[in-house]
Protein backbone atom coordinates (compact mmCIF):
# COMPACT_ATOMS: atom_id res chain seq x y z
CA UNK A 1 0.00 0.00 0.00
CA UNK A 2 1.12 3.61 -0.54
CA UNK A 3 0.67 7.09 1.20
CA UNK A 4 0.93 9.47 -1.74
CA UNK A 5 2.31 11.90 1.13
CA UNK A 6 4.75 10.02 3.10
CA UNK A 7 5.23 7.01 1.61
CA UNK A 8 4.56 5.32 -2.34
CA UNK A 9 4.63 2.28 -2.23
CA UNK A 10 4.70 -0.07 -5.68
CA UNK A 11 4.48 -3.43 -6.56
CA UNK A 12 6.61 -4.07 -9.70
CA UNK A 13 6.60 -7.87 -10.46
CA UNK A 14 7.00 -9.49 -7.10
CA UNK A 15 9.03 -6.91 -5.65
CA UNK A 16 8.03 -4.10 -3.11
CA UNK A 17 9.46 -0.89 -4.17
CA UNK A 18 9.28 1.82 -1.30
CA UNK A 19 10.31 5.19 -2.04
CA UNK A 20 9.72 7.80 0.58
CA UNK A 21 10.31 11.47 -0.38
CA UNK A 22 8.01 13.14 2.87
CA UNK A 23 4.72 15.63 1.77
CA UNK A 24 4.19 15.96 -2.42
CA UNK A 25 5.07 19.73 -1.80
CA UNK A 26 8.37 19.31 -0.81
CA UNK A 27 9.15 17.39 -4.30
CA UNK A 28 10.21 18.28 -7.71
CA UNK A 29 7.58 18.29 -10.32
CA UNK A 30 8.16 16.91 -13.41
CA UNK A 31 5.02 18.21 -14.62
CA UNK A 32 2.48 20.99 -13.70
CA UNK A 33 -0.73 19.32 -11.91
CA UNK A 34 -3.76 21.07 -11.39
CA UNK A 35 -5.38 20.97 -7.49
CA UNK A 36 -7.99 23.46 -8.27
CA UNK A 37 -9.17 26.33 -5.26
CA UNK A 38 -7.95 25.54 -1.88
CA UNK A 39 -10.16 23.38 0.34
CA UNK A 40 -10.20 23.93 3.86
CA UNK A 41 -12.36 21.03 5.81
CA UNK A 42 -14.96 23.87 7.55
CA UNK A 43 -15.37 25.45 4.41
CA UNK A 44 -15.88 21.87 2.72
CA UNK A 45 -18.56 21.20 4.84
CA UNK A 46 -20.30 24.65 5.38
CA UNK A 47 -20.93 23.82 1.59
CA UNK A 48 -22.63 20.60 1.84
CA UNK A 49 -25.17 22.56 3.13
CA UNK A 50 -27.48 21.41 6.31
CA UNK A 51 -29.31 18.37 6.24
CA UNK A 52 -32.14 19.34 7.94
CA UNK A 53 -33.09 21.53 4.20
CA UNK A 54 -33.45 18.57 2.38
CA UNK A 55 -35.99 18.90 0.09
CA UNK A 56 -37.59 15.45 1.66
CA UNK A 57 -38.26 17.10 4.66
CA UNK A 58 -39.50 20.34 3.13
CA UNK A 59 -42.46 18.05 1.25
CA UNK A 60 -43.01 16.30 4.55
CA UNK A 61 -43.47 19.58 6.76
CA UNK A 62 -45.73 20.91 3.78
CA UNK A 63 -47.97 17.82 3.32
CA UNK A 64 -47.92 18.14 7.18
CA UNK A 65 -49.79 21.39 6.76
CA UNK A 66 -51.94 20.03 4.54
CA UNK A 67 -53.25 17.28 6.80
CA UNK A 68 -53.77 20.19 9.28
CA UNK A 69 -55.68 21.98 6.77
CA UNK A 70 -57.68 18.66 5.55
CA UNK A 71 -60.20 18.65 8.60
CA UNK A 72 -63.11 16.19 8.25
CA UNK A 73 -62.03 15.39 4.51
CA UNK A 74 -59.58 12.50 5.84
CA UNK A 75 -59.37 11.21 2.42
CA UNK A 76 -57.72 14.13 1.47
CA UNK A 77 -54.97 13.06 4.37
CA UNK A 78 -51.80 12.66 3.31
CA UNK A 79 -50.23 9.22 5.53
CA UNK A 80 -46.61 8.50 6.35
CA UNK A 81 -45.16 5.51 8.36
CA UNK A 82 -42.52 6.76 11.01
CA UNK A 83 -39.91 4.11 11.09
CA UNK A 84 -39.64 3.40 14.73
CA UNK A 85 -43.18 2.52 14.28
CA UNK A 86 -43.02 0.06 11.61
CA UNK A 87 -39.72 -1.42 12.77
CA UNK A 88 -41.31 -2.44 16.53
CA UNK A 89 -43.92 -3.67 14.23
CA UNK A 90 -41.67 -5.86 12.36
CA UNK A 91 -40.63 -6.98 15.80
CA UNK A 92 -43.70 -8.00 17.07
CA UNK A 93 -44.20 -10.18 14.37
CA UNK A 94 -41.01 -11.96 15.07
CA UNK A 95 -38.79 -10.45 12.53
CA UNK A 96 -35.44 -9.08 14.31
CA UNK A 97 -32.76 -9.66 11.89
CA UNK A 98 -32.26 -6.70 8.96
CA UNK A 99 -30.06 -7.17 6.31
CA UNK A 100 -29.26 -5.60 2.45
CA UNK A 101 -28.02 -2.98 0.81
CA UNK A 102 -29.48 0.60 1.28
CA UNK A 103 -32.09 2.33 -1.27
CA UNK A 104 -33.14 6.25 -1.52
CA UNK A 105 -36.42 5.06 -0.56
CA UNK A 106 -36.08 3.29 2.26
CA UNK A 107 -33.44 5.34 3.54
CA UNK A 108 -35.03 6.53 6.62
CA UNK A 109 -35.90 3.21 7.94
CA UNK A 110 -32.77 2.27 6.76
CA UNK A 111 -30.99 4.79 8.99
CA UNK A 112 -33.36 4.13 12.13
CA UNK A 113 -32.67 0.14 11.57
CA UNK A 114 -28.92 1.62 11.46
CA UNK A 115 -28.70 3.21 14.59
CA UNK A 116 -30.86 0.97 16.51
CA UNK A 117 -30.92 -2.23 16.22
CA UNK A 118 -28.13 -4.51 17.96
CA UNK A 119 -25.12 -5.04 15.62
CA UNK A 120 -25.48 -8.43 15.50
CA UNK A 121 -28.95 -8.17 14.14
CA UNK A 122 -28.29 -5.90 11.38
CA UNK A 123 -25.89 -5.95 8.24
CA UNK A 124 -25.12 -3.70 5.76
CA UNK A 125 -24.05 -6.44 2.99
CA UNK A 126 -21.73 -5.73 -0.12
CA UNK A 127 -24.63 -6.79 -2.43
CA UNK A 128 -28.38 -8.24 -2.85
CA UNK A 129 -27.26 -11.65 -3.28
CA UNK A 130 -25.13 -11.60 -0.34
CA UNK A 131 -28.22 -10.33 1.89
CA UNK A 132 -30.32 -13.37 1.26
CA UNK A 133 -27.28 -15.51 1.97
CA UNK A 134 -26.67 -13.79 5.37
CA UNK A 135 -30.43 -13.89 5.76
CA UNK A 136 -30.99 -17.50 5.02
CA UNK A 137 -27.55 -18.53 7.48
CA UNK A 138 -29.74 -16.59 9.92
CA UNK A 139 -32.51 -18.52 9.79
CA UNK A 140 -31.12 -21.90 9.69
CA UNK A 141 -29.62 -20.79 12.71
CA UNK A 142 -32.65 -19.61 14.56
CA UNK A 143 -35.62 -20.96 12.37
CA UNK A 144 -36.92 -16.92 12.75
CA UNK A 145 -38.12 -14.84 9.78
CA UNK A 146 -35.15 -11.92 8.67
CA UNK A 147 -36.14 -9.16 6.74
CA UNK A 148 -34.04 -8.00 3.48
CA UNK A 149 -33.88 -4.51 1.77
CA UNK A 150 -32.99 -3.63 -1.46
CA UNK A 151 -33.40 -1.48 -4.31
CA UNK A 152 -35.45 -2.84 -7.03
CA UNK A 153 -32.73 -2.59 -9.24
CA UNK A 154 -30.82 -5.12 -7.01
CA UNK A 155 -33.89 -7.69 -8.17
CA UNK A 156 -31.24 -9.02 -10.62
CA UNK A 157 -28.28 -9.72 -7.53
CA UNK A 158 -30.90 -11.84 -5.86
CA UNK A 159 -32.45 -14.05 -8.59
CA UNK A 160 -29.57 -16.74 -8.34
CA UNK A 161 -30.16 -17.50 -4.27
CA UNK A 162 -34.02 -16.85 -4.65
CA UNK A 163 -34.05 -19.27 -7.18
CA UNK A 164 -31.65 -21.95 -6.04
CA UNK A 165 -31.72 -21.21 -2.46
CA UNK A 166 -34.69 -19.77 -0.93
CA UNK A 167 -37.01 -21.72 -3.18
CA UNK A 168 -40.07 -24.10 -1.81
CA UNK A 169 -38.38 -26.42 -4.60
CA UNK A 170 -35.20 -26.27 -2.81
CA UNK A 171 -34.63 -25.06 0.67
CA UNK A 172 -37.68 -23.64 1.48
CA UNK A 173 -36.49 -20.35 3.10
CA UNK A 174 -38.80 -17.47 4.10
CA UNK A 175 -37.94 -14.17 4.75
CA UNK A 176 -39.41 -10.36 4.11
CA UNK A 177 -37.81 -8.84 0.62
CA UNK A 178 -38.78 -4.62 1.54
CA UNK A 179 -38.25 -3.72 -1.83
CA UNK A 180 -37.95 0.57 -2.87
CA UNK A 181 -40.34 0.95 -5.92
CA UNK A 182 -37.72 3.25 -7.96
CA UNK A 183 -39.47 3.91 -11.73
CA UNK A 184 -43.23 3.20 -10.12
CA UNK A 185 -45.31 3.38 -12.93
CA UNK A 186 -46.87 6.96 -13.12
CA UNK A 187 -43.82 8.78 -11.54
CA UNK A 188 -40.94 10.95 -12.86
CA UNK A 189 -37.49 9.24 -12.47
CA UNK A 190 -34.36 8.38 -14.74
CA UNK A 191 -34.48 6.03 -17.69
CA UNK A 192 -32.69 2.87 -15.90
CA UNK A 193 -35.19 2.96 -12.86
CA UNK A 194 -38.01 3.30 -15.35
CA UNK A 195 -37.34 0.52 -17.20
CA UNK A 196 -37.28 -1.29 -13.81
CA UNK A 197 -40.17 -0.06 -11.94
CA UNK A 198 -42.30 -1.44 -15.39
CA UNK A 199 -40.48 -4.72 -15.17
CA UNK A 200 -40.66 -5.28 -11.08
CA UNK A 201 -43.92 -6.71 -10.44
CA UNK A 202 -43.03 -9.42 -13.03
CA UNK A 203 -39.86 -10.19 -11.86
CA UNK A 204 -41.77 -11.08 -8.56
CA UNK A 205 -44.62 -12.87 -10.26
CA UNK A 206 -41.83 -14.86 -12.40
CA UNK A 207 -39.83 -15.83 -9.34
CA UNK A 208 -43.09 -16.43 -7.44
CA UNK A 209 -42.77 -14.25 -5.27
CA UNK A 210 -46.33 -12.93 -3.67
CA UNK A 211 -45.77 -8.90 -3.02
CA UNK A 212 -48.12 -6.19 -2.31
CA UNK A 213 -47.67 -2.10 -2.05
CA UNK A 214 -46.33 -1.37 1.69
CA UNK A 215 -49.51 0.64 3.16
CA UNK A 216 -48.18 4.59 4.20
CA UNK A 217 -49.65 4.74 7.46
CA UNK A 218 -49.10 2.36 10.55
CA UNK A 219 -52.36 -0.17 10.88
CA UNK A 220 -52.25 -0.84 6.96
CA UNK A 221 -48.96 -1.77 7.47
CA UNK A 222 -49.62 -4.14 10.36
CA UNK A 223 -52.23 -5.55 8.70
CA UNK A 224 -49.44 -6.19 5.59
CA UNK A 225 -46.97 -7.64 8.32
CA UNK A 226 -49.29 -10.14 9.34
CA UNK A 227 -50.22 -11.29 5.86
CA UNK A 228 -46.74 -11.82 5.34
CA UNK A 229 -45.82 -13.69 8.66
CA UNK A 230 -48.82 -16.11 7.97
CA UNK A 231 -47.68 -16.66 4.55
CA UNK A 232 -44.16 -17.22 5.39
CA UNK A 233 -45.49 -19.58 8.31
CA UNK A 234 -47.73 -21.55 5.74
CA UNK A 235 -45.39 -21.75 2.62
CA UNK A 236 -41.90 -21.62 4.03
CA UNK A 237 -40.88 -18.69 1.38
CA UNK A 238 -39.98 -15.86 0.32
CA UNK A 239 -42.99 -12.39 1.09
CA UNK A 240 -42.19 -9.29 -0.60
CA UNK A 241 -43.08 -5.53 0.07
CA UNK A 242 -43.10 -2.63 -2.75
CA UNK A 243 -42.19 0.55 -1.13
CA UNK A 244 -43.31 3.71 -3.19
CA UNK A 245 -41.76 7.17 -3.00
CA UNK A 246 -41.96 9.07 0.75
CA UNK A 247 -43.69 6.17 2.16
CA UNK A 248 -41.61 6.94 5.44
CA UNK A 249 -41.07 9.42 7.43
CA UNK A 250 -38.12 11.00 7.74
CA UNK A 251 -35.04 9.92 9.56
CA UNK A 252 -31.51 11.18 9.74
CA UNK A 253 -28.77 8.82 10.61
CA UNK A 254 -26.28 10.61 13.42
CA UNK A 255 -22.71 10.57 11.52
CA UNK A 256 -19.62 10.39 13.35
CA UNK A 257 -16.69 12.91 12.58
CA UNK A 258 -14.57 12.72 9.60
CA UNK A 259 -10.63 11.76 10.47
CA UNK A 260 -9.29 15.30 10.48
CA UNK A 261 -6.50 14.68 7.24
CA UNK A 262 -9.97 14.14 5.18
CA UNK A 263 -10.46 17.83 3.24
CA UNK A 264 -11.69 16.91 -0.10
CA UNK A 265 -15.39 15.58 -0.46
CA UNK A 266 -15.78 13.09 -3.70
CA UNK A 267 -16.85 16.20 -6.72
CA UNK A 268 -13.79 17.77 -5.55
CA UNK A 269 -11.74 15.23 -5.87
CA UNK A 270 -13.00 14.39 -9.19
CA UNK A 271 -12.36 17.82 -9.93
CA UNK A 272 -8.51 17.35 -9.69
CA UNK A 273 -8.46 14.08 -11.35
CA UNK A 274 -10.35 15.56 -14.19
CA UNK A 275 -8.23 18.43 -14.60
CA UNK A 276 -4.58 16.37 -14.65
CA UNK A 277 -6.18 13.42 -17.08
CA UNK A 278 -4.95 14.04 -21.22
CA UNK A 279 -7.08 15.25 -24.23
CA UNK A 280 -6.96 11.53 -25.31
CA UNK A 281 -7.73 10.10 -21.54
CA UNK A 282 -11.16 8.03 -21.49
CA UNK A 283 -12.96 8.22 -18.40
CA UNK A 284 -15.63 5.28 -17.67
CA UNK A 285 -17.47 6.54 -14.37
CA UNK A 286 -19.49 4.94 -11.58
CA UNK A 287 -23.48 5.30 -11.28
CA UNK A 288 -24.99 7.68 -8.24
CA UNK A 289 -23.38 10.92 -7.94
CA UNK A 290 -20.34 10.51 -9.19
CA UNK A 291 -21.32 10.22 -12.63
CA UNK A 292 -24.25 13.47 -11.98
CA UNK A 293 -20.65 15.52 -10.45
CA UNK A 294 -18.87 14.73 -13.59
CA UNK A 295 -21.30 15.52 -16.20
CA UNK A 296 -22.22 18.70 -14.51
CA UNK A 297 -18.07 19.81 -14.18
CA UNK A 298 -17.84 19.33 -17.74
CA UNK A 299 -20.63 21.75 -18.24
CA UNK A 300 -19.33 24.51 -15.98
CA UNK A 301 -15.64 23.75 -18.08
CA UNK A 302 -17.64 23.71 -21.42
CA UNK A 303 -15.84 20.26 -22.21
CA UNK A 304 -18.16 18.20 -23.96
CA UNK A 305 -19.36 14.52 -22.43
CA UNK A 306 -17.76 12.56 -25.38
CA UNK A 307 -14.80 11.52 -23.13
CA UNK A 308 -16.76 9.78 -19.97
CA UNK A 309 -19.11 6.89 -20.19
CA UNK A 310 -21.55 7.56 -17.06
CA UNK A 311 -22.65 4.44 -15.83
CA UNK A 312 -26.00 5.65 -14.57
CA UNK A 313 -27.12 1.46 -12.93
CA UNK A 314 -25.20 -1.40 -13.18
CA UNK A 315 -23.65 -0.78 -9.46
CA UNK A 316 -20.64 -2.33 -9.30
CA UNK A 317 -19.70 -3.02 -12.74
CA UNK A 318 -17.66 0.26 -13.90
CA UNK A 319 -14.77 -1.32 -13.54
CA UNK A 320 -15.60 -4.53 -15.80
CA UNK A 321 -17.08 -2.07 -18.34
CA UNK A 322 -13.66 -0.18 -18.61
CA UNK A 323 -11.53 -3.37 -18.23
CA UNK A 324 -13.54 -4.43 -22.01
CA UNK A 325 -12.49 -0.84 -23.02
CA UNK A 326 -9.38 -1.09 -22.33
CA UNK A 327 -8.93 -4.56 -23.77
CA UNK A 328 -10.10 -3.21 -26.90
CA UNK A 329 -8.14 0.65 -26.82
CA UNK A 330 -4.45 -0.48 -25.86
CA UNK A 331 -3.23 2.51 -26.94
CA UNK A 332 -5.59 4.88 -25.18
CA UNK A 333 -5.59 5.42 -20.58
CA UNK A 334 -8.39 4.15 -19.29
CA UNK A 335 -9.53 5.72 -16.17
CA UNK A 336 -12.26 3.90 -14.46
CA UNK A 337 -13.60 6.12 -11.73
CA UNK A 338 -15.38 3.87 -9.11
CA UNK A 339 -16.93 4.44 -5.60
CA UNK A 340 -16.40 2.19 -2.47
CA UNK A 341 -19.86 1.02 -2.38
CA UNK A 342 -19.92 0.28 -5.92
CA UNK A 343 -16.33 -2.08 -5.78
CA UNK A 344 -17.57 -3.36 -2.72
CA UNK A 345 -21.01 -4.68 -4.29
CA UNK A 346 -18.84 -6.96 -7.02
CA UNK A 347 -15.07 -7.22 -5.92
CA UNK A 348 -14.54 -9.99 -7.43
CA UNK A 349 -14.33 -8.21 -10.91
CA UNK A 350 -10.81 -6.80 -9.04
CA UNK A 351 -9.48 -10.20 -9.61
CA UNK A 352 -10.16 -10.05 -13.08
CA UNK A 353 -8.58 -6.74 -13.48
CA UNK A 354 -5.29 -7.70 -11.69
CA UNK A 355 -4.78 -10.21 -13.61
CA UNK A 356 -5.42 -8.99 -17.21
CA UNK A 357 -1.69 -7.14 -17.01
CA UNK A 358 -3.07 -4.03 -18.60
CA UNK A 359 -1.26 -1.31 -18.99
CA UNK A 360 -3.83 1.24 -19.49
CA UNK A 361 -6.15 0.39 -17.69
CA UNK A 362 -6.07 2.72 -13.87
CA UNK A 363 -8.51 2.09 -11.30
CA UNK A 364 -9.31 5.43 -9.29
CA UNK A 365 -11.35 4.41 -6.14
CA UNK A 366 -13.07 7.53 -4.25
CA UNK A 367 -13.60 6.53 -1.15
CA UNK A 368 -16.22 8.02 1.66
CA UNK A 369 -16.71 5.39 3.23
CA UNK A 370 -20.80 5.38 2.64
CA UNK A 371 -23.80 4.49 0.19
CA UNK A 372 -23.71 8.38 -0.22
CA UNK A 373 -26.51 8.37 -3.01
CA UNK A 374 -29.18 6.67 -1.23
CA UNK A 375 -29.15 7.97 2.66
CA UNK A 376 -25.30 7.43 3.70
CA UNK A 377 -25.55 4.42 5.55
CA UNK A 378 -21.73 3.25 6.10
CA UNK A 379 -19.97 0.66 3.84
CA UNK A 380 -17.06 -1.20 5.55
CA UNK A 381 -14.80 0.71 3.47
CA UNK A 382 -15.50 3.34 6.08
CA UNK A 383 -13.54 1.46 8.55
CA UNK A 384 -9.56 3.27 7.87
CA UNK A 385 -7.81 0.85 10.44
CA UNK A 386 -8.96 -2.33 9.17
CA UNK A 387 -9.47 -2.36 5.63
CA UNK A 388 -7.57 -1.65 2.54
CA UNK A 389 -8.57 -1.20 -0.80
CA UNK A 390 -4.58 -1.31 -1.75
CA UNK A 391 -4.21 -4.46 -0.13
CA UNK A 392 -6.94 -5.66 -2.28
CA UNK A 393 -5.61 -4.41 -4.97
CA UNK A 394 -2.27 -6.13 -4.49
CA UNK A 395 -3.12 -9.10 -3.69
CA UNK A 396 -5.68 -9.46 -6.80
CA UNK A 397 -2.00 -8.60 -9.06
CA UNK A 398 -2.75 -4.77 -9.88
CA UNK A 399 1.21 -3.87 -10.42
CA UNK A 400 0.89 -0.13 -8.34
CA UNK A 401 -1.44 0.85 -5.34
CA UNK A 402 -1.34 4.42 -3.84
CA UNK A 403 -3.46 6.41 -1.38
CA UNK A 404 -4.24 10.08 -1.40
CA UNK A 405 -6.20 12.66 0.88
CA UNK A 406 -5.55 15.86 -0.41
CA UNK A 407 -5.84 17.71 -4.00
CA UNK A 408 -1.72 18.13 -4.27
CA UNK A 409 -1.45 14.00 -3.21
CA UNK A 410 -4.48 13.25 -5.90
CA UNK A 411 -2.92 15.80 -8.53
CA UNK A 412 0.74 13.71 -8.24
CA UNK A 413 -0.32 10.31 -8.09
CA UNK A 414 -2.73 11.23 -11.42
CA UNK A 415 0.22 11.92 -13.33
CA UNK A 416 2.16 9.25 -11.61
CA UNK A 417 -0.25 6.89 -12.76
CA UNK A 418 -0.85 7.92 -16.69
CA UNK A 419 3.45 6.79 -17.31
CA UNK A 420 3.21 3.97 -14.90
CA UNK A 421 2.13 -0.07 -16.43
CA UNK A 422 -0.90 -1.15 -15.35
CA UNK A 423 -3.37 -2.59 -13.80
CA UNK A 424 -2.61 0.56 -11.24
CA UNK A 425 -5.54 1.83 -8.46
CA UNK A 426 -5.41 5.10 -6.29
CA UNK A 427 -7.75 5.27 -3.51
CA UNK A 428 -8.64 8.71 -2.37
CA UNK A 429 -10.48 9.31 0.40
CA UNK A 430 -13.11 12.09 1.45
CA UNK A 431 -15.77 13.59 3.08
CA UNK A 432 -19.15 12.38 2.72
CA UNK A 433 -21.83 14.41 1.35
CA UNK A 434 -22.80 16.64 -1.91
CA UNK A 435 -23.91 19.44 -3.15
CA UNK A 436 -28.02 20.18 -2.26
CA UNK A 437 -28.67 21.53 -6.31
CA UNK A 438 -26.71 18.45 -7.56
CA UNK A 439 -28.58 17.83 -11.10
CA UNK A 440 -29.06 14.90 -13.46
CA UNK A 441 -27.55 14.21 -16.77
CA UNK A 442 -29.22 15.89 -19.87
CA UNK A 443 -28.32 14.13 -22.53
CA UNK A 444 -29.86 10.59 -22.41
CA UNK A 445 -27.75 7.47 -22.37
CA UNK A 446 -28.31 6.85 -25.66
CA UNK A 447 -26.57 10.02 -26.31
CA UNK A 448 -24.20 9.32 -24.20
CA UNK A 449 -23.02 6.14 -25.62
CA UNK A 450 -23.08 7.49 -29.46
CA UNK A 451 -20.72 10.74 -28.51
CA UNK A 452 -18.59 8.20 -26.47
CA UNK A 453 -17.80 5.38 -28.86
CA UNK A 454 -17.31 8.47 -31.65
CA UNK A 455 -14.31 9.60 -29.47
CA UNK A 456 -13.07 6.10 -28.48
CA UNK A 457 -13.16 5.78 -32.96
CA UNK A 458 -10.62 8.42 -32.78
CA UNK A 459 -6.67 6.90 -33.39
Amino acid sequence: MARAGPMLFRLLGNRNVFLSFGRLSSVKMTQDFHTGPALHKSQTMQKLGSQNNSKQEKQYEEQQKRNADAGELTELVRDFLQPDEFYKSCLNIGVDFFCGVPDSLLKDFCAYVTQNAPKEKHVIAASEGNAVAIATGYHLATGKHPMVYLQNSGLGNIINPIMSLTSPSVYSVPMILLIGWRGEPGKRDEPQHLVQGQATPGLLAALGIPFQPLPDYEEGADQALLTAKHYMEKSNAPYAFLVKRQTFAPYKLKKGPAPEEFVMTREDAMKVVIDNLSQKDVVVSATGMLSRELFEYRVSKDMGHEKDFLTVGSMGHTSSIALGVAMQKPKRQIFCLDGDGSVIMHMGAMATVGQSNLDNFKHIVINNGAHDSVGGQPTDAGNHEDFSFSKIAQGCGYKTTMVAVTPEEVAQCVLDMRGMEGPVLLEIKTLMGSRKNLGRPTRTPVENKEDFMHFLAIN
